[in-house]
């Protein structure tokens, strides 16, 4: 629930601002993205060549590890990139006792943090996919217990979450009937949930339209012009499949009573090369996938039933996997080869190359400005006290009975407030900096009657 618009002091980054934009460069990131970086090939470059990689040469700022390798994490240490490790599934017994989440703390945070920016805890991937009941039933403790142990070491912003499978909807077309498999839904899905409204951390999901488009949806599954999908309950037409699988997963989780959690988006990505005969399986449908993924959820449009957000998003993958076992498929997700050289480019690469942004630059009265993917509530409201403590800037349309009061959110209100500021500041890439949790759209983020400028 937001808090107060504007009748607290600036925060300090509004005093230092001006001195912060005279070594702004133009070139600074203009959108948050995240990545997965996964390991199973023999012939990947050594992890601090990919971690200057990322930071010198792309525009990635996230990156997610499938375990708690300590030279993967420790070849981010100074980059600044936000990584998210993952705890084994074979660890959650153990993890799900204050004792066990203790000793997992000790042994893979306090070596690494600060000087590695983590971000995150995974716990296990994809567990409710395996069946197993014993890792099952100590899920959401060990989310309890793991976030207790790193509250009591002092690492309080270090988030705690678990990525989902979309298995484990039982109904998700149309959106509107997206409900939790019966039997997990109120005993783990809801005390989960809870956990993550409390904590204000994310609820992880893995979105793959790949996984469920024909030859007659292979449009809607990337993006491209088709004409939809209607939702006979909401009146909605769905255009593309992720808006669907997301909105799907919203409202599961409005049936038990947590549509205000924050989703994220731990993997979602659309595989290069294939078996001969796929459908919609090369480069270019690659990139149009991936591609219009990065716009979309940086965008601050959202989804149909999820208006005015973003999302904190991790593309699978960085690299081609050539040990994944599976069809060809598995081992082609890879936005590059091990050399470092696109398999296609999706603007993710800085200055020149393959691309510099997720989109060719737009005029000025083309751009707008909201809140980034992960920013926390705290730095959000900062950021409303900030924009309309501004003479000029009209923040009344978020205040109570204004056309941009709904959503009631932290995230949206920051979202109308930072783009007012942006536009009556000039427009200028530095006007969205917002102490680094800015970031430039292309997209018109209005929705209904609440209109952003310009």
């Amino acid at each position: 629930m937001a808090k107060r618009l504007c009748n607290s002091p600036k925060p300090l980054f509004a005093l230092i601002l001006p001195m912060l934009l005279l070594n702004y460069s133009l070139s600074s990131n203009a959108f948050s993205i995240g990545v997965n970086y996964g390991a199973l090939a023999d012939n990947l470059p050594p992890p601090a060549q990919v971690a200057a990689f990322l930071k010198d040469r792309t525009f990635i700022d996230r990156v997610k590890l499938f375990d708690s390798n300590p030279d993967m994490i420790r070849a981010f240490a100074g980059t600044g990139i936000a990584l998210i490790i993952t705890a084994a599934n074979s660890d959650i017994p153990s993890l799900s006792r204050l004792p066990g989440a203790t000793s997992w703390v000790a042994n893979n945070i306090f070596p690494f943090y600060p000087a590695t920016n983590i971000s995150l805890i995974a716990v296990g991937n994809e567990i409710l996919a395996t069946a197993d009941r014993n890792l099952i039933a100590h899920l959401v403790p060990a989310l309890r217990s793991l976030s207790a142990a790193l509250s009591a070491a002092g690492f309080h912003q270090i988030r705690v979450s678990t990525p989902h499978s979309l298995g484990i909807l039982s109904a998700s077309e149309p959106p509107s009937s997206g409900r939790f498999r019966r039997g997990y839904d109120r005993v783990i899905f809801a005390p989960m949930l809870d956990f993550h409204r409390k904590s204000k951390t994310p609820f992880v999901v893995n979105p793959y339209p790949y996984f469920g488009y024909s030859s007659r949806t292979l449009n809607y599954a990337l993006f491209k012009p088709n004409p939809g999908f209607f939702d006979p309950v909401t009146r909605i037409n769905y255009t593309n499949m992720f808006d669907a699988q997301m909105d799907a997963v919203f409202s599961a989780m409005s049936r038990l009573g947590y549509g205000d959690v924050q989703i994220a988006v731990g993997e979602s990505g659309w595989p290069s090369a294939g078996d001969p005969g796929q459908v919609g399986i090369n480069v270019e449908d690659a990139a149009s996938y991936n591609g219009q993924l990065i716009q979309h959820v940086t965008s601050g449009k959202g989804t149909p039933l999820m208006p005015n957000r973003t999302f904190e998003t991790y593309v699978f993958s960085l690299f081609n996997e050539d040990l994944k076992p599976g069809p060809t498929a598995e081992r082609n997700f890879g936005l590059f080869r091990p050399d470092f050289s696109s398999v296609y480019d999706v603007g993710v690469l800085r200055g020149g190359g393959q691309g510099g942004g997720p989109t060719p630059a737009p005029t000025a009265a083309s751009k707008w400005c909201v809140a980034a993917g992960g920013a926390t509530e705290a730095a959000l409201q900062a950021n409303i006290d900030y924009a309309c403590s501004t003479a000029g800037v009209d923040c009344r349309p978020i205040q109570a009975g204004g056309p941009c009061f709904d959503p009631n959110t932290a995230q949206a209100h920051a979202n109308y407030a930072m783009n007012a500021y942006y536009q009556f500041a000039g427009r200028h890439v530095f006007n969205c900096d917002f102490g680094r949790t800015g970031v430039i759209v292309t997209k018109d983020p209005s929705y209904e009657n609440c209109k952003y400028g310009p």
